[in-house]
C-alpha cells in the first residue's frame, strides 16, 4: 500500500487503479456523501449497488491509510442479499479534508451518516485496524441504528514490530513522504491517548461485539486485541474469533474467508413464531361388551 500511496501521488491520482477500470459500475461504484457535525467535507466511498435494498448493510471504517480501493474485490465478490459501503476517511484518497482529523471522536461524528438505512434494513458496523476505535465510537453515538460492531484487525495503541518499523521510518522522512502516508503516521502516533473514549463507547453498547484477528498479525498483536476483550467491562461479552494463517490484511486474503467470517456476525434468519393448539390427551375408557341380540317370539 505504500509504493501504491507514492504512485497515486506522483500521478495526481486518489486510487492507484480507479476502480471503474476493473468493475463495471453494477457492481462496484464510486459515491460520495456529505460528513456529519456540520464539517462540510464530502466524503468519498465504494458501494455495492442494489435494485432494492438488501436486508443487512455492511459498513466499512478502513484503516490507516484508508483506501476503499483496497476492498474492490471484496465488494465485488458479495451475495446478492448483502450490501456493503466502505468509506474513505476524512483526510483520505477521495474525501476531505486534506489535512489530517487526528480526533477520533471528529471521525466518529463526520462519518456518522453513512449509517443511514433503507427501512426494516439492519447495519453491521466494521471496523478496520484504526478505524475500529472509531467504528466503536460511531455505535455509541448512533443508537439504534447499528445491528452489530465488527472490530476488525483492531489497532489499539499496541503496535507489533512491523508497524513500529514503518512507523519509525515514516516519522523520519514525514516531510518527504505522500499524504496519505504521512496522515497515517500521524493518526496512529496519536491515537493512545484518545483510546478511553472508544473503551467508553464499549462499554455503553448493548449490541453484539465481534473481534476478528489474524493470529499472524504483525502489525496489531492479537494478543493486545485479546487483553482489550478481557478487561473491557461489556453490557455483552465481546465474541473473539481467531483466525488462523490471517495477517492484519484480511481484506488482501481469499475473499471467501473475509466474507465468511463477517457471515458469521450476521444472525441467521429464524421462522416467525407461530401459535400452535395443544393436542389433547385421548382419554381412556373401558369398552363395554356388546349386548346380546335379542331373538324374536316363536311363532305359536
Amino acid at each position: 500500500m505504500g509504493w501504491a500511496a507514492v504512485e497515486a501521488a506522483v500521478h495526481g491520482r486518489s486510487e492507484h487503479v480507479p476502480t471503474e477500470a476493473r468493475f463495471p459500475e453494477n457492481v462496484v461504484r464510486r459515491t460520495s456523501f456529505m460528513a456529519g457535525g456540520g464539517h462540510g467535507w464530502r466524503i468519498s466511498a465504494l458501494e455495492t449497488p442494489r435494485a432494492t435494498p438488501a436486508p443487512w448493510k455492511i459498513v466499512v471504517i478502513t484503516g490507516a491509510p484508508s483506501w476503499a480501493e483496497y476492498w474492490a474485490e471484496t465488494l465485488s465478490e458479495l451475495p446478492p442479499d448483502r450490501e456493503m459501503i466502505v468509506v474513505d476517511r476524512p483526510g483520505y484518497a477521495g474525501s476531505e479534508p486534506l489535512h489530517p482529523v487526528t480526533d477520533i471522536r471528529v471521525q466518529a461524528e463526520a462519518l456518522a451518516p453513512v449509517l443511514n438505512a433503507a427501512p426494516r434494513q439492519k447495519v453491521l458496523l466494521v471496523g478496520q485496524s484504526y478505524g475500529a476505535a472509531i467504528a466503536s465510537i460511531m455505535a455509541d453515538q448512533n443508537p439504534g441504528k447499528v445491528a452489530g460492531l465488527v472490530l476488525l484487525s483492531g489497532f489499539f495503541g499496541e503496535a507489533g514490530p512491523t508497524a513500529k518499523w514503518l512507523l519509525d521510518v515514516g516519522s523520519r522522512a514525514l516531510k518527504v513522504i505522500p499524504r496519505d502516508l504521512r496522515h497515517a503516521v500521524i493518526e496512529v502516533t496519536g491515537q493512545k491517548p484518545q483510546l478511553r473514549h472508544a473503551k467508553r463507547a464499549l462499554a455503553r453498547l448493548n449490541i453484539p461485539i465481534h473481534m476478528i484477528h489474524g493470529d499472524q498479525d504483525d502489525f496489531a498483536p492479537l494478543e493486545a486485541a485479546e487483553q482489550l476483550a478481557a478487561e473491557t467491562v461489556t453490557r455483552r461479552p465481546i465474541r473473539v474469533v481467531r483466525t488462523e494463517g490471517a495477517n492484519h490484511f484480511l481484506n488482501d486474503g481469499p475473499v471467501e474467508v473475509l466474507l465468511n467470517a463477517l457471515e458469521s456476525c450476521i444472525p441467521r434468519h429464524e421462522p416467525a413464531w407461530t401459535f400452535r393448539w395443544p393436542k389433547l390427551p385421548q382419554l381412556w375408557a373401558p369398552k363395554l361388551p356388546k349386548a346380546a341380540p335379542s331373538n324374536p317370539p316363536a311363532a305359536a
